[in-house]
């Protein structure tokens, strides 16, 4: 009997516009379900979805069989208070105002540590299944921002793209990609865009010439995904920088080149609610340019648009997602645990949590 031919990417599932999320460590039917919808092409992972290493393995294993073409699997794990896995071996990564304070004194150090902080970051969530994490925060420290806080690395836009780069070297060094949020600033505004619809008054050629600075520095090729602000700049547009052609086509893609992934923030936050229901969140923001949307921690909302969207794949946003996924193999648990690169790397980032 002739052998099946195995399916050629071309001939596979292709990722969909949309990343859902899972209520625990283990997948039900029906969230196996969601997961083949063809809309889908993601899932980001919670501080819920992990009781032990074994089980987030278990887990990522799991997802990835639920498609021809795996799935892109995410998480929120920047450092600081925005770490979703802390126990069984994982490291305690630095908010990143620590690196910033590092570079006050020793700009080189910081770069160091930056890269050494990426690195270990990026090789523990591989090593576990994980492809992307969200990060870095691109947000300038102005004191005020109730939810960016001490992720962001410094109030000097050129020491954010100068350490955002070496984070992102480090990333790489793991075989993993970023994300700069929240394009084009979150840090001027007080208000938490999770629970509140913030309002950033200044002028577009301010915004620019500040906040928005280290996206252009870096440039698609350093930075392969950004994600809009749920942020609104009246004096640009009357809708948040994710539903917002001018932002997304008009500054991001056309003015500033960019070619990268544009991830909506989740479409659950109040600052998403400007737009609409979920199924007018989601053609806001798809219409305004994202290549994929999140809808996290409201399964019944993610329903709700898997059933009701009508969406066309965009070959352009598929080969950009695609681009996404880790092109190297990782490296198993217990092997980087017995590598003398990673032990270096986790013994220097260490100082800035200790220090």
């Amino acid at each position: 009997m002739p052998r099946e031919k195995k399916k050629s990417r071309k001939d596979s599932q292709p990722p969909g516009p949309v990343m859902v999320d899972v209520a625990g460590p283990v997948l039900t039917k029906e969230e196996k379900k969601r997961l083949r919808h063809p809309l889908v092409g993601g899932v980001i992972l919670f501080a819920r979805n992990f009781q032990d290493r074994q089980t987030l393995c278990e887990l990522t294993a799991r997802i990835r069989k639920v498609r021809d073409e795996p799935l892109l699997i995410a998480v929120d794990h920047e450092g600081g208070r925005v770490q979703r896995f802390r126990s069984d071996g994982f490291t305690p990564l630095p908010a990143m105002r620590g690196l910033g304070r590092v570079w006050d004194t020793d700009p080189l150090l910081a770069m160091r540590l930056a890269t050494e902080t990426g690195y270990v970051l990026a090789a523990e969530l591989r090593a576990c299944g994980v492809d992307l994490s969200f990060t870095p925060v691109l947000d300038l420290d102005y004191g005020v921002s109730k939810v960016i806080g001490d992720r962001a690395f410094h109030r000097d836009a050129r020491v954010v793209a100068m350490l955002a780069r070496a984070l992102i070297q480090g990333l790489g060094l793991a075989g993993m990609a970023a994300c700069g949020k929240h394009f084009p600033g979150h840090g001027f505004v007080s208000a938490d865009s999770h629970h509140e619809i913030p309002v950033d008054p200044r002028s577009l050629e301010r915004v620019l010439r500040e906040d928005s600075a280290p996206y252009g520095w870096l440039g698609d090729l350093v930075l392969p995904s950004v994600m809009p602000a749920h942020v609104i700049y009246p004096k640009v547009d009357d809708k948040p920088a994710g539903f917002s052609r001018r932002w997304i086509q008009d500054i991001l893609r056309a003015r500033m080149g960019y070619d990268g992934v544009v991830f909506s923030d989740d479409l659950t936050m109040e600052g998403a609610s400007v737009a609409g229901d979920i199924l007018a969140r989601a053609n806001a923001a798809l219409g305004a340019g994202c290549d994929m949307v999140l809808v996290c921690n409201r399964p019944d909302m993610a329903d709700d648009l898997l059933d009701r969207l009508r969406h066309e794949s965009d070959p352009q946003s598929v080969e950009r997602i695609r681009r996404l996924m880790p092109r190297t193999p990782s490296v198993a648990w217990d092997d980087l645990q017995a590598d003398r690169r990673y032990q270096h790397a986790r013994s220097l980032q260490s100082q800035i949590v200790s220090g």
